[in-house]
């Protein structure tokens, strides 16, 4: 990749996460991720605000995963977030494609390197295989919150 591509990204990424969070859902397939997405029912539920479960059961081990794109990892009163992830909360660390994918694949060494605290963990032992099967989940949640 040439350096022009990596500091026109880089600037993005610093001038517009929001902007960003939508425009990464659009490089992975929303089709594809739903059908990812049955990997994580087990755990977590897409609820939006009016209380309509668009995606999963009611899986309450994990934090609810609607409108999570463009957010701050940790977020969300009705869950007991770990130290790990409210660590990230208070460093303001957003949810984008690429922090998904890299947590999703590995929960623990994501937040460790993302804090700076080799000691800090995540709740969530589970990992995406696939990084194709990561950056579509990330479409497919971030689709959902667009309904």
């Amino acid at each position: 990749m040439s350096r022009k591509i990596v500091l026109a990204a880089a600037m993005t990424l610093l001038s517009a996460p929001m902007a960003m969070a939508d425009a990464h859902a659009a490089s992975g397939d929303a089709a594809a991720g739903e059908a990812a997405f049955r990997q994580c029912v087990a755990c977590h539920v897409v609820e939006n605000e009016a209380g309509e479960i668009l995606a999963g059961r009611n899986g309450r081990t994990g934090p609810n995963l609607y409108g999570i794109a463009g957010e701050a990892w940790g977020t969300g009163d009705d869950f007991r977030w770990s130290p790990g992830m409210q660590a990230l909360n208070e460093a303001g660390v957003l949810i984008t494609e690429e922090s998904f994918v890299a947590y999703v694949q590995d929960p623990t060494a994501y937040i460790r390197e993302a804090s700076g605290d080799n000691s800090a963990r995540g709740a969530m032992s589970f990992r995406v295989r696939s990084e194709e099967d990561a950056v579509n989940l990330y479409a497919y949640l971030a689709s959902l919150a667009a309904e």
